[in-house]
């Protein structure tokens, strides 16, 4: 789940996998090449990463983790209405 769910949401965002990753703390030299590793499910984040990366691309963390799909969308449109309140 995490590895689609984060490359769906960095896209939606419209930001390339270095920029998410520089701006969520890692080294410039090796974030494009780790965030790739993120979304490809050869390496997983730890928590503290993904709770940053969730507040970059305005998603909730548990989105990444949630196993069902349709659970998932209806805690992004939560998180977005809270927003507006």
């Amino acid at each position: 789940m995490l590895p689609h769910r984060l490359k769906e949401a960095r896209k939606k965002k419209g930001i390339s996998q270095q920029k998410l990753g520089v701006l969520a703390g890692i080294d410039e030299s090796s974030s494009s090449a780790r965030m790739n590793q993120y979304e490809q499910g050869t390496h997983t984040p730890n928590f503290d990463l993904m709770c940053r990366v969730a507040d970059i691309l305005d998603v909730p963390v548990c989105f990444f983790y949630t196993v069902e799909d349709e659970l998932a969308i209806r805690v992004c449109q939560w998180h977005d209405e809270s927003k507006k309140r």
